[in-house]
């Protein structure tokens, strides 16, 4: 395992080398989750890529920092945990809010980004009063009490009925995260709106979503893309929220359509 202090947090990462002048992948959580979730594509890429996958502050191994947090701060942390590896010109590949942290790391941080492949995210993610909703319930509850409804988004009804020892694995990741990391992240996809900076964005992106995503449904996804210059959209076939988990077959597959299009496999 490796760890590195970032902005006074100490994160869990992981760093996969390949061959000299393979370009860098670099993948970013979704709420409730860790870099666990990306095993089945770091998989069919290791090898094409350099890659790098990490656990945001307040989840997996990675510390808590000071909850509630803002989406700067993790941006911060992926932009200094880049700067630590010594990482330039990366594609970003990031989930939820995963996404946001990678929108809001080429708003803040353009050198770090070569490309943008933004998984069932949006520019904002649900409202101020939702995402206090859900703190509520959480603190006063547990996560537990929310697992079965987040589930349904997050998870095909196929997925639910086919794969149960899968299901019961990812309900442990959720609820065994520390309830200030998850309410804590929750304040920061509050606070989250990227609405006027994704039409800034000037790198190749793709923005990819689950057909049955109930979190970020595709008519949300598609919004994004809307807003970002010459983007690509692309949905995926019996999917929910993560279908990196679901489908990591197919995801694999667009991305690395997506790189072949843009010349990503090649080192700028």
């Amino acid at each position: 395992m490796q760890f590195a202090s970032i902005n006074g947090v100490t994160l869990h990462y992981q760093l996969i080398g390949a061959p000299e002048g393979k370009p860098i992948l670099v993948f970013a959580n979704s709420l409730g989750t860790d870099l666990r979730i990306w095993r089945d594509v770091i998989l069919r890429l290791v090898g094409d890529f350099a890659v790098v996958t990490y656990d945001m502050r307040g989840h997996g191994l990675s510390d808590l920092g000071t909850p509630p947090y803002s989406i700067n701060d993790h941006v911060d942390d992926l932009a200094g945990l880049l700067d630590y590896l010594e990482v330039k010109s990366a594609v970003i590949c990031g989930l939820s809010v995963g996404g946001l942290v990678a929108q809001g790391l080429y708003a803040a941080r353009p050198d770090l980004v070569r490309a943008l492949i933004l998984c069932d995210t949006a520019h904002k993610i649900g409202t101020a009063e939702t995402w206090a909703a859900r703190i509520a319930a959480v603190e006063r509850d547990g996560i537990a009490s929310i697992a079965d409804s987040i589930f349904r988004l997050w998870f095909t009804p196929a997925f639910h009925a086919q794969r149960r020892e899968e299901l019961a694995g990812y309900r442990n990741m959720l609820v065994r995260q520390p309830t200030d990391g998850y309410t804590g992240t929750c304040a920061a996809l509050s606070g989250a709106d990227f609405t006027a900076a994704a039409g800034r964005i000037a790198v190749p992106t793709i923005c990819i979503v689950g057909d049955q995503d109930g979190s970020t449904p595709p008519d949300l996804v598609l919004q994004l893309a809307k807003l970002i210059p010459r983007s690509r959209y692309e949905v995926i076939k019996d999917a929910a929220h993560i279908p990196c988990v679901e489908q990591p077959e197919a995801l694999s597959a667009v991305m690395r359509a997506f790189i072949d299009e843009f010349q990503l496999g090649e080192k700028s």
